[in-house]
């Protein structure tokens, strides 16, 4: 019995590769429409973010196992184009431009505002004594907050726990 090798499972490539492409476009696509409207889960972004791992995953074999006719889209001009488009798009996603004016803007100059003011003027904000504002900053992952603790200091700058805080003392628990 030793002398016998384990056999060799072997998946071909052709196999799951349109799969995985189909399967991961039709997450991301739903997962993509239902966050552009801000209907969101608890699962949403995440299952949004692997979704998009397992359709580079499929797209990067699927190309792979057709780049005869993938190169032969490169020398039509109108398919280039639509690709070259594709790859703009994503180039000008990395540049660091903000939209001038708009909510958008306004809305984060409001939360910068609230992030670095002080527990006293959260506490006037929310409706709450300093004690309650404390404990809700505690209880939400910042301690050793007190009166002249800002929300952007006691969080060393982590965006998720500065929203948290935020949540905790101005969220439908907090009333």
């Amino acid at each position: 019995m030793s002398g016998l090798a384990a056999p060799r499972v072997s998946v071909p490539l052709r196999s799951w590769a349109t799969p995985l492409v189909v399967g991961s476009f039709l997450m991301m696509g739903a997962t993509g429409v239902a966050m552009f409207f801000h209907v969101e889960t608890g699962l949403m972004k995440g299952l949004h973010e692997w979704a998009g791992w397992a359709l580079l995953a499929g797209a990067g074999a699927h190309l792979w196992l057709n780049r005869r006719a993938f190169s032969a889209y490169l020398r039509r001009p109108f398919a280039a184009g639509i690709m070259g488009l594709g790859v703009l798009g994503v180039a000008a996603g990395y540049l660091p431009v903000a939209p001038a004016g708009g909510p958008g803007a306004a809305v984060e100059a409001v939360l910068g505002a609230v992030e670095r003011a002080p527990v006293t003027v959260l506490a006037d904000l929310a409706g709450q004594d300093v004690a309650a504002v404390v404990g809700a900053l505690a209880a939400a992952g910042l301690s050793g907050a007190g009166p002249d603790s800002t929300v952007a200091d006691l969080s060393g700058g982590d965006r998720g726990l500065q929203f948290a805080a935020l949540a905790a003392v101005f969220g439908p628990a907090a009333e």
